[in-house]
């Protein structure tokens, strides 16, 4: 799937070993420390609406988002930390987030070809792991 800004890619295996494999995969990263995990299935159920599953998890490292705020603009906090968003929908299970070089047209950065590209490396090695598409 193809959408402005937004790499997506599909899951060989359930939602919830999905999502549980990126978890494991963040959380046992010493650069990486999980910042937010919400559940919009279960927040839509609490006021009697259905959702398929759907969670977004927010992620970080400051050594490599920090720069990349102070030589663009601060907006950048508005997509940092680096978030994952694992869905189902029709039995199909998904892994989206932001493509590090639409955040850099998006908030001008400059002069950090070398952070972006360690994080457009690490969010495909990551979702790639997540989603078994690397054995």
């Amino acid at each position: 799937m193809s959408t402005t800004g937004i790499i997506t890619k599909v899951s060989l295996d359930n939602f919830q070993r999905t999502y549980d494999k990126l978890r494991s995969i963040i959380d046992g990263n010493p650069n990486l420390k999980i910042i937010l995990e919400l559940d919009h299935q279960a927040n839509a159920a609490s006021v009697d609406l259905t959702l398929e599953p759907t969670k977004i998890i927010m992620f970080g490292n400051p050594k490599l988002g920090t720069p990349l705020m102070l030589s663009g603009e601060l907006t950048t906090g508005l997509d940092l930390p680096q978030k994952m968003l694992v869905t189902e929908r029709s039995g199909v299970v998904s892994i989206s987030y932001n493509n590090p070089s639409y955040l850099k047209t998006r908030h001008q950065v400059i002069a950090r070809e070398e952070v972006l590209k360690k994080v457009t490396e690490a969010l495909d090695k990551i979702s790639n792991a997540a989603c078994g598409l690397n054995n």
